[in-house]
Parts: structure tokens; sequence; C-alpha cells
């Protein structure tokens, strides 16, 4: 029988053909590429009986390069739709999305429910046919996946496990989709100066912007603009923080936080059911496959050994975090009725962020805002790819050969060895589109690094995406310093997957990292943005070309464990929550998801959560990503990247040489060595021994 090609935008392999991918293309693709898979997966199918029936043992060469070829394809034409959905969203990609996701779930079902494949990995396993380690945890890491995904269930229970895979696939795309429409169906039109007060001029400009692309008009009719307005607040990050950091009005403040802590609650685009639905689905799938819940599921391929194990480290830097932010709660009091308030005033969420700032500028005398003319976006990209340059002897170049792009914010990138060897390339796609892209910042995979003989190798290429300040007239992209950390972060997870030397793509960059490790290379980057020679190099004023004066530069650093108690208890609050979420709650509990948040909260929050706030309903990273039952893995990795940043500190952060030293030390283990071995040996070999709290509570000033 003939192969059927799909057409070139779903060809499974090499830079995706942006310019041609239509909502069409997908739906005439999508199919041909599930029946072209079809047919390879029954060709190797047979192969691999015919060879098992022989009772010879199988090679490596039998089994794993075809099967990757099938998932790959796979993963390759379903990411690019997927990655489309996520930064170009409109109602016709949406909704063919998830007309043809149910196709995609079924063949991975398919797949990874295969007798035979589970057979030929299974004899590979026990006749020690392996050649080396790395081989040896990739196919570990297969057959629990297969397990996991149902390989050992009987013809019926395996139909039951199916569907409800179909119907998470959909529920998670639903609740996204919520979040997204939710965030961008409400503002706040704001007509008198009273209302803005306090907002720094390029918060206004945004304001005004969002205010003309609505159609709104002044009192003289006229176009809106940062002085004369009106101004329209919105609940997507670059409007939403500045607004809740500097407006002086608090009911309008009390206003947009409300709306902000409520989205996805109410009405048709209430995630409330979704999230009972998601977690009822999870523990039927995880009680199938012999777990007590989903976060036995979920530890079964983390670091963290058990439950108890991720608890006790959350417990360790609750105990550090909770008297420091007891104390931090009764200093943002106390900076309020220092600063015009009664002596009976009482803090409410909505006051937080905007008298924090206040304590900040007051302590430090910093003003966070005024300095985002030092950090536009080509600058600090100068000064992150000259760090890349010193710690790992790369060299990062804007591409000019064209390649297809989904937008005109892109950027593409080469990265080569100090020899010119090119040796990966990234998509930069940095700036908010509210109406289109999905909120947060991301690395993702385009394509994997792949040795498929020598001479042969696919380079690997990365998506970084953000969601940060967009150009405003003639003014580029100003970042604040919270999106500059953000960048390096998410080019920290870059790194990991372009710097890969691992062979096999199993184990390249990314791959087979267990989760609660995969954090490590994104946090350790951000150790750096304040280091010398890094941040004389990124902060550069935009039109003067200045340098940000020292003074400024030791606010940043002094300030870093600014409110340190209050933004750690926030993590483990959140941690916590999806712990206990998939571990404690089922559809038979007596109190709501919500309300066992609510319960955890009296632990790990200082100030209690409003009725309205229903923060679950827009817990993507939980409902909508890969953070199930995992999200404590930002935690445990910040232990794993502060303790690495540590190596460089005590080696001495000015002395160039040994700087040099232990980046190729890192390089040569964090960033090359993958998922090829476990994360306690990769990190042993760059380290010397295990991982400690240390560096990390230190870091954060609760020492």
């Amino acid at each position: 029988m003939t192969s059927i090609k799909p057409k070139a935008l779903l060809k499974g392999e090499g830079l995706p053909d942006y310019d041609k991918i239509t909502p069409i293309e997908i739906t005439e693709n999508i199919p041909l590429l599930i029946k072209d898979l079809n047919e390879k997966l029954n060709k190797l199918e047979e192969e691999l009986y015919q060879k098992l029936s022989t009772e010879n043992p199988l090679s490596w060469e039998d089994v794993m390069p075809q099967l990757y070829e099938i998932g790959e394809k796979l993963r390759w034409s379903w990411g690019v739709v997927s990655h489309l959905n996520a930064v170009c969203n409109s109602s016709e990609l949406r909704e063919v999305h998830s007309s043809q996701q149910p196709k995609i779930v079924r063949f991975s079902n398919k797949l990874a429910q295969n007798e035979v494949i589970y057979k030929a990995l299974a004899n590979l396993k026990n006749n020690r046919r392996l050649e080396n380690e790395t081989q040896t945890r990739i196919i570990e890491t297969e057959l629990i996946t297969m397990k996991n995904k149902g390989i050992g269930l009987e013809v019926h229970e395996k139909t039951i496990f199916n569907s409800r895979s179909e119907r998470l696939a959909e529920l998670s795309t639903i609740f996204s989709n919520n979040v997204l429409d939710a965030t961008n169906n409400w503002s706040l039109l704001l007509k008198n100066h009273s209302e803005v007060e306090g907002l720094p001029e390029r918060a206004l400009e945004t304001l005004a912007i969002a205010a003309r692309e609505a159609g709104d008009k002044n009192e003289n009719g006229n176009d809106p603009s940062a002085s004369t307005g009106p101004w329209r607040v919105g609940l997507d990050l670059p409007r939403y923080i500045p607004f809740q950091t500097y407006a002086k009005n608090r009911s309008a403040r009390e206003k947009v936080y409300r709306a902000y802590v409520s989205r996805a609650s109410v009405g048709k685009l209430s995630n409330k059911k979704i999230i009972e639905e998601i977690l009822d689905l999870r523990n039927k799938q995880a009680r199938q496959l012999g777990y007590k819940n989903w976060c036995q599921i979920s530890l079964a391929t983390k670091m963290a050994d058990n439950e108890e194990e991720v608890e006790k480290l959350l417990e360790e830097l609750r105990l550090a975090a909770i008297p420091y932010a007891k104390k931090e709660l009764i200093q943002l009091r106390e900076c309020a009725k220092r600063n015009g308030e009664n002596d009976d005033f009482e803090l409410s969420p909505w006051d937080l962020s905007f008298w924090a700032e206040v304590l900040r500028k007051e302590r430090y005398d910093l003003d966070q805002e005024k300095l985002r003319p030092w950090f536009p976006l080509d600058q600090v990209l100068n000064g992150l790819f000259n760090l890349c340059k010193r710690l790992f002897e790369i060299e990062i170049e804007e591409a000019h050969n064209k390649v297809p792009l989904w937008h005109e914010d892109v950027r593409f990138f080469n990265v080569k060895n100090l020899d010119g060897q090119k040796i990966a390339s990234f998509y930069l796609d940095p700036y908010s589109r509210p109406a289109t892209k999905r909120g947060g910042a991301w690395m993702d995979e385009c394509l994997c690094r792949n040795q498929k003989e020598k001479g042969n190798i696919v380079l690997p290429v990365a998506y970084l995406v953000c969601n940060q300040t967009p150009p405003v007239e003639d003014k580029p992209s100003l970042m604040s310093f919270e999106e500059v950390e953000t960048l390096f972060h998410e080019f920290g997870h870059g790194l990991q997957h372009m710097l890969t030397t691992v062979a096999y793509p199993q184990a390249a960059g990314i791959n087979n990292v267990e989760w609660d490790a995969v954090e490590l290379a994104s946090q350790f980057m951000e150790n750096w943005c304040l280091e010398d020679q890094t941040i004389s190099e990124i902060a550069i004023h935009w039109k003067t070309k200045e340098s940000l004066a020292e003074s400024e530069i030791n606010k940043l650093r002094l300030s870093r464990t600014f409110n340190s108690g209050l933004a750690t208890l926030r993590q483990i609050h959140f941690a916590l929550t999806d712990l206990k979420l998939h571990s404690q709650w089922n559809e038979d509990s007596p109190i709501s998801p919500d309300e066992l948040r609510r319960q955890i909260g009296k632990e790990t929050t200082v100030l209690d959560p409003i009725p309205e706030d229903q923060f679950l309903c827009a817990f993507s990273h939980i409902f909508a990503g890969g953070y199930a039952a995992g999200y404590y893995s930002y935690k445990w990795a910040e232990v794993l990247s502060a303790d690495a940043f540590a190596a460089f500190e005590e080696a001495g952060l000015s002395n160039p040489d040994e700087v040099r030293k232990i980046g190729k030390k890192y390089r040569d283990s964090i960033l090359s060595l993958g998922g090829s071995r476990s994360p306690n040996q990769v990190f042993r070999q760059f380290r010397g021994r295990l991982p400690s709290t240390k560096a990390l509570i230190r870091h954060s000033g609760l020492d």
C-alpha cells in the first residue's frame, strides 16, 4: 500500500511553513497524517511481531528509530497546530484545534497501548541488549509512560480509559479558552484623571491605546491619549500589573482586582465544573492504573520519590518564610498609615501591590517603572547573549535569511560555537497580544536534536514566547526588571534544549528530564540579571545611551529579597493546593476544590482570600498545562538552581577565568546531558554533591 504523504505544512520535519498553515489546511491534513502514521505503526508492529516470534533478543535499532519517527511526526505536526492556537488564537483556529484534537489523542493512546511495542521494549530491557545508561533510561521511561497510558488494561477498561483521555484533552482546551476569553471580555473605561492618578506615563499610554483600539473617544470627540484619556484598563498583565501597582484610587484598584481574581468563574465561561470534572477524571484514571490518586501518577516520573518528600521540602521553606511574611504584612500596614491611611486601616488584597511599591520606594528609593527606559529589549538581548558567550562559549546572531514566521513581531536567531559551527536556532515572540496570544511565558520545542548518523544531525530549534510590554509609538519595548528576569528564565530553558549533546532525541535537551528538575536551567539564569558585568551590559538608556547608575543597580539588588516571605508563601500555597487537590480531593469530598484551597490557605497565607477570589478557575498551569501535581517543581528546582549558582559565587563572580571554567562544567553537565542521566547524577557531576536548601534560603533573605 502506498503511504499518503501529508502536505508540506504538516510535513513532520524541518521548520514549519507558518505562512501556509491555515485552519482549512489543518482540517484537510490531520486526517491524512493520522492515516500515514497508522500505516507506519502497522508496518513496525508486523516487523516486531515477526522478530519477537523468533525468540532472538531485539536490538535498539530494531525498535527505537522507527518508533521515534512515528512519535516525532505526531509531535511536530500537532505541536505546530497547538503552537499557533497559543500565539495566533482565532475562532476558526480554535474550532479546528478542538475538532481535530480527539483524533490526535486517539492515535496517541493507540501508540502508547500497543502490546507488540510494549513487549519489544520489555524485551530490550530484560535481555540487557542496551548499549549504555542513556538507552536504559529511555526504555524505562517509555515503559512507565505506556503503563500510565493504560497498556496493561483489559479491552473494556482501555476503552473507558481512552474516552476519559479524550475528554481530559477537550476539557483542558476549554479551560484555557475560557481563561483567555474571560481575560479579554472584561475591561473598565476610566474617564477621570482621579481614577488614574499615580500611573506612570508609559502605563497611561498603554491604557489610552487600548481605549483607542476599542473605539473610545474623549469628551471633545478626539482619540484617547495618555494625557487626556479616556483610559481602558484590562486584565492582561501589561495593563493589570501597572494599574494595581501604581493607581492611587483604591476603589478603582478594588474593582479591577475583583474582576481579575474572579476570571472564568461565572456564567458560560465558568471553569468551576470543569475543574471538578478534570480532577474526577484524573482520579478515575489513576485508580484504573492501580494508583491511589493522580499525585502518585505524577510523582512516578519525578525526581521527588513521594508526596511526603515534597511536603517536607515545602514545610522547610514555609517555616522559614512565615515569620518574615507576617512581619512584611505589618510593615505594609504601617507604611499605609504613614502615608495618610486611618489608624484603623486594614490591608485588603488590592492594596498589597500598591503599598509594596510605596514601601519599596521609601526603603530603597527605587521606582521600577522609571527604570524601564534603561531596559530596551535589544539592549537586554545583547547583554544576555554576551553572558552566554562568557559562560558557555557560544555566539548568538539574528538570522537575516527569511524563515516563515507566524507574526511580524517574531524574530529568528542562530546559535553557534565560537568556531562558527551552527548548533541550534530559536524563535523569539516577545510581546503581549491579549486578543490572540495566551498569557504567561514559555519555551517549547520546535525541533529536537537528533543524531541520525555521523554528519547527519537535526539541530535543535526552540520557541521562546513572552508577553512583555510591546513598543509604543516611537519607543522600543521598554522592559520592567521583572520582564527582564522572565526573558532570562525562558532563555535558560532554551539553552538546555539547544546546548544538549545527547545523541538520542528521546533524552536530548529537556526530554526525559524529570519535571521537578526541568526548571533548574531556567531559574539558574535569573540569578545573572544583577551580576556586575551582565547588568552593566543590559541596563543602558534607549535614548541617551547612559548606563544605569550604580546606586540604582544596588537598589535593585537590595530589593531582591523585598517581601520574599510573602512571595515564598504564595508559591508554597499554589504548590500545596495543587498537591492536595490531586491526592485528597475526589468526587465524594464534602467540600469543593475552592474550599480545600481555602483550608490550605490557613497555613500558607497571611491574608485571607476574598470570597470572589476563584484563583483555581485561572490556574492554567495545572488544569491546562503539564503541572498537575507538579507545581511544586518550581520550588524544588529553585533549590537546585540556587545551589548551582552558589558554585559561581564561591569561586568569585568577578573572576572571569573561574566563571568560564565553572560555566564550561555547567554546560557539560546540566545543559549538555539533558535526560540521559538522573537529575541527582547530573547535579552531582556539576556540584560534586547532592543539592541543599541553604543557598535558596540565603538568596531569599530568609536565613
